[in-house]
């Protein structure tokens, strides 16, 4: 087999033409004359000419240069009239390269000061620092941890270091980058998978500019803000890794390839740069906590609201009780409403988050309970009313609204459950005056679409923002005082061992989104099991009893991260042959891990894009050398992927699963 491999560079330069009067008019006898030529025969001509003229005068070094598209539209003239100009040898055009990222106004010195916890918690950083390579920053929501991650940027940039500053999500940059270029200015890049692919070649010459010397690096970026990608970026001196919602799973990367997890390749990207990790969180992963407790990482802590602010109070509304008394309206429980009503009454703000986007989960048939579903994946459509269709989440698989059931041909079909679109519609029948904004993929798919509603909602343009995940980590309203969690037990009863925990961070987190500034918050939880522990202990803020409660289940069931997880997605079109290579496989893995191995068995969504799946799981000791389970796995793997009986096989192998 001869493959060929070949690369093109596609990249283009970005120019602009500018204009700038001809030398040979330098001479003020000259211009004089073709003042009065014009004044007579061409006034628009002239108009521009008086135009360059006045900017020469303005300029320091005497030059008239502008840019012609801004001339022509500052004057409202024609490019006729100023190519006739360039004719006759008055003006002179020509390009500059320049290019396509925004650039920011000089930096304001950075005056902010300490409280005494913030102080200490830095001291403590410091500290840690000269005792480890990584150091976890366990500071509770609204602890002020950005401010020390400024202060430490800072440092690094004083020793001539690079940095970089990780985020789980886009929508968090906003805010982070206009506090991060008020102090570094245009020091600070961004980079994410908004950006076009020509965005992206100047970013990574920005950064690789400062390979030679950091301190003439001019234009250059010495700090990047990021989500995961960025780990990528061609860094040269790397000092300091800043891993902002460490906790958070969409550090993970599950499909394309490479499937990896950026905060541990950061980790592993420090220890490349000789440099240091700073792992942030108000809600640490159990994995952090874990290597914390340890002593493999350092550990910080800072456990009081900037400014004294209380934590919010939360509330539970049970919604069990509300439906069986007939009181809930719609999605909504009456306190749920009565405290929205009250918030915006006082011209406060609310948050509502429901983790599902879409109007409805699922249409059912009244009568024989059909249900669409997706007809190349094992799930059902959810209903979306922007776009009055039927919609797969996982392949993007699109239908139209059937009229009648196709299975029994009645035409009474419901909609059961409720998405992010659904409440976007029903709640100015509550309040009408109000104004609601969503906030999920669907709405924030362009690449300033999580900036323009974060700006809206910051301006008091929004009254209540209804979103996904988006809206739990990190931002940072003065004016919100009520949070709603419009279903917590979707995210409690998901089948996954990380179910608790996952569920303890994001309602922990989104609560902290209430009652920043000013006074304390609200937030209140719908629930049809209001005395589950999880939301107990997110009531009582109890971190530490949520984590000890959850490492006793790990050790006992073997789960990370006092184990080592690894699973193995087997694939194929036919589902008898994926039974068949899924089962040889795991019998062949059980000859040399033993009781390690556990399935196969068909995951919660069995079939994705007409493949059929199914996972093995590999639990292996800490101690277990991971070399060692690579090289038996990837035998095992050639060896069913040669046998004829076993065409077609694909097989994922995914390490540290979430």
């Amino acid at each position: 087999v001869l493959l060929e491999e070949e690369l093109t560079n596609n990249y283009k330069v970005k120019t602009e033409t500018y204009v700038k009067l001809s030398d040979k008019f330098s001479d003020e006898i000259l211009l004089k004359e073709l003042f009065d030529q014009l004044e007579k025969k061409a006034p628009k001509q002239l108009e521009i000419l008086m135009y360059l003229y006045s900017k020469k005068l303005q300029s320091k070094d005497n030059t008239s240069r502008i840019s012609r598209p801004e001339m022509l539209k500052e004057l409202n003239t024609s490019s006729a009239q100023l190519n006739a100009l360039v004719k006759k040898e008055v003006c002179e055009l020509y390009t500059v390269e320049i290019t396509r990222l925004e650039n920011y106004d000089k930096p304001v010195k950075n005056n902010t000061e300490f409280n005494e916890q913030q102080a200490l918690a830095y001291n403590e950083t410091k500290k840690g620092f000269e005792e480890k390579d990584i150091v976890l920053l366990h500071g509770i929501t609204s602890s002020g941890k950005t401010e020390i991650y400024i202060k430490l940027i800072e440092e690094a940039l004083q020793q001539g270091k690079q940095v970089l500053y990780l985020i789980p999500e886009i929508a968090l940059t906003t805010q982070i980058i206009n506090r991060l270029r008020k102090s570094f200015g245009n020091k600070v890049g961004v980079y994410h998978s908004k950006f076009n692919d020509f965005e992206r070649v100047e970013i990574w010459n920005k950064v690789l500019s400062n390979t030679n010397d950091l301190s003439k690096g001019e234009g250059s970026y010495q700090i990047v803000l990021g989500a995961r990608s960025a780990l990528f970026l061609p860094f040269s001196n790397l000092g300091l890794i800043i891993v902002d919602e460490e906790h958070d799973n969409s550090y993970k990367q599950h499909d394309p390839q490479p499937r990896y997890n950026a905060r541990d390749s950061a980790i592993y990207l420090a220890k490349l740069h000789n440099a240091k990790t700073l792992l942030g969180s108000a809600t640490p992963s159990l994995e952090s906590y874990y290597n914390a407790k340890n002593n493999k990482y350092a550990f910080v802590e800072l456990n009081t609201r900037y400014g004294g602010v209380m934590l919010p109070e939360i509330f539970v509304a049970d919604v069990k009780e509300d439906t069986r008394r007939k009181r809930m309206k719609s999605h909504f429980t009456p306190f749920l409403l009565e405290n929205i009503e009250e918030a915006l009454k006082n011209k406060e703000q609310v948050i509502l988050f429901q983790n599902r986007r879409g109007f409805s989960a699922r249409l059912e048939c009244d009568i024989c309970n059909w249900i669409p579903g997706c007809k190349h994946c094992d799930v059902t459509l959810t209903y979306h009313k922007n776009s009055n269709q039927l919609i797969c989440h996982y392949c993007g698989y699109t239908e139209n609204i059937p009229e009648i059931c196709p299975a029994c041909g009645n035409n009474k079909i419901l909609m059961h459950g409720f998405g992010t679109e659904k409440l976007e519609e029903e709640l100015p029948i509550f309040f009408p005056e109000a104004k609601v904004v969503r906030m999920d993929l669907d709405t924030t798919r362009n690449k300033y679409g999580h900036q323009q509603i974060i700006n809206d909602f910051e301006d008091h343009k929004i009254d209540i923002l209804v979103g996904t995940q988006m809206v739990t980590k990190g931002l940072d309203f003065e004016n919100v005082s009520l949070v709603g969690i419009m279903n917590a037990d979707s995210m409690i009863s998901f089948p996954d061992f990380r179910a608790f925990e996952r569920s303890f961070q994001l309602m922990a987190q989104v609560s902290g989104r209430s009652g920043r500034k000013k006074k304390r918050g609200k937030v209140i939880i719908q629930t049809y099991n209001p005395f589950h522990s999880v939301i107990r202990y997110v009531i009582d803020n109890d971190y530490k009893i949520m984590y000890e409660s959850q490492i006793n289940e790990r050790i006992t069931y073997k789960y990370p991260p006092v184990y080592k997880l690894i699973q193995i997605v087997v694939k194929q079109k036919d589902t008898d042959e994926l039974n068949k290579s899924a089962r040889e496989l795991a019998i062949n893995l059980r000859k040399l891990f033993g009781q390690r191995v556990l399935g196969p068995e068909y995951p919660v969504v069995s079939k994705i894009r007409n493949e059929f799946v199914k996972n093995i799981l590999l639990k292996l000791e800490k101690e277990f050398s991971l070399s060692k389970a690579k090289l038996i796995l990837a035998e095992c793997i050639t060896a069913l992927k040669a046998d004829k009986d076993h065409k077609g096989i694909k097989v994922i192998i995914d390490v540290d699963p979430m």
